[in-house]
C-alpha cells in the first residue's frame, strides 16, 4: 500500500473516530432511555453499540469499498478473510461501564493491512481523550506525543489485567497470583482498549489477558507499538478471527508479562519503501 493510501485512511479515520464518539456520547448522556440487552453474564449490548458500529461501517464502505470490515456487533464482511486491508472496530469497548454510567469506555478503530496493524484510534468521549497511533509515525494523546514508561520495572507501577467470562475462574486466579508474586499490582476499568492505551502513555506498565478479541485490542496495540512498547504476536494462529492471549508493555517488563500468559513478542515489521 502506498503512503498516500495510508495517509488518506489516516485522515479519514481521524474524522470518523470523533464522529462515532460523538454519537456514542449522546447515547451515554441519555442512558435512562437506552435499550440494553444481555448477550450473557457480564456481556451487555445496547442500541448505542449497534448504531455506532453501523455508522462506522457505512462510512468506511462509502469511502473505501475495497477494504473489508470486522466489527463486534455486525461481524465481518464476506471478503474479510481474503482482503489485504481490513478495518477492525469495537463501537463501545467497555459496555458494562457504559450502561452503568461510568466513563471507562471507548470507541476503537484499527486498520490492518497484510496482517499488520498500521493505524489505531481509541477515543474516550466521556473523558475527552483521543489516542492515535500510526506504525512508524509515533503515538499521540489529544495531539501530544506519548510514550511507554521508560526504564520500567514490574514493581514500579500498575499492570492492566483483562478478564472475560469465557475464562474459568480456576484458570484466571492463578494468573492474578503469579502477577502478585512478581511484586506487581493490577488495575481494571472494564475496557481492555483503554487500559492498553494507558500502557501507551505510561500510566500503566503493561497489560495481560488470557484471551481477548481482535476488536477489543488492535487499535490500542497500534498505539502501544507507535509509542515504543512491545506487544505479543496477537494476529498469529488466526488471532484476528478467534482471539488470542495478549501481553503488552514497556520493553523492560514485557518478558515477565509474556511469560505469565505464554505468548511471544511480535516482530516489528519493516515494509520495503
Amino acid at each position: 500500500m502506498e503512503h498516500s493510501d495510508l495517509d488518506a485512511r489516516f485522515a479519514f479515520a481521524s474524522r470518523l473516530i470523533e464522529e462515532a464518539g460523538a454519537l456514542a456520547l449522546g447515547y451515554f448522556q441519555r442512558l435512562g432511555s437506552l435499550t440494553v440487552t444481555s448477550k450473557g453474564p457480564q456481556d451487555m449490548a445496547s442500541e448505542a453499540d449497534l448504531n455506532t458500529e453501523i455508522l462506522i461501517k457505512d462510512r468506511i464502505a462509502a469511502a473505501f469499498p475495497e477494504d473489508a470490515f470486522l466489527g463486534e456487533e455486525t461481524g465481518r464482511t464476506e471478503v474479510a478473510a481474503t482482503a489485504r486491508g481490513i478495518w477492525v472496530v469495537d463501537p463501545i469497548d467497555g459496555t458494562q461501564p457504559f450502561v452503568s454510567g461510568m466513563p471507562g469506555w471507548c470507541v476503537s478503530i484499527a486498520f490492518v493491512f497484510d496482517g499488520i496493524a498500521e493505524l489505531g484510534f481509541v477515543f474516550s468521549p466521556a473523558q475527552n481523550e483521543l489516542f492515535v497511533g500510526r506504525r512508524g509515525g509515533g503515538a499521540t494523546l489529544n495531539g501530544q506525543p506519548i510514550a511507554v514508561r521508560p526504564n520500567a520495572r514490574i514493581t514500579d507501577g500498575l499492570v492492566g489485567l483483562g478478564y472475560n467470562n469465557k475464562i474459568p475462574a480456576a484458570d484466571f486466579l492463578p494468573l492474578v497470583s503469579a502477577l502478585l508474586d512478581q511484586g506487581a499490582t493490577f488495575y481494571r476499568n472494564g475496557s481492555g482498549a483503554l487500559m492498553l492505551c494507558y500502557v501507551g502513555c505510561g500510566r500503566l506498565l503493561g497489560y495481560v489477558e488470557q484471551r481477548i478479541n481482535s476488536w477489543d485490542c488492535l487499535g490500542a496495540l497500534a498505539v502501544i507499538e507507535a509509542a515504543g512498547g512491545t506487544v505479543s504476536d496477537f494476529l498469529a494462529d488466526e488471532g484476528m478471527w478467534t482471539g488470542h492471549a495478549l501481553a503488552a508493555g514497556a520493553p523492560e517488563v514485557f518478558p515477565t508479562l509474556a511469560a505469565l500468559v505464554g505468548v511471544i513478542a511480535k516482530p516489528y515489521a519493516v515494509r520495503p519503501e
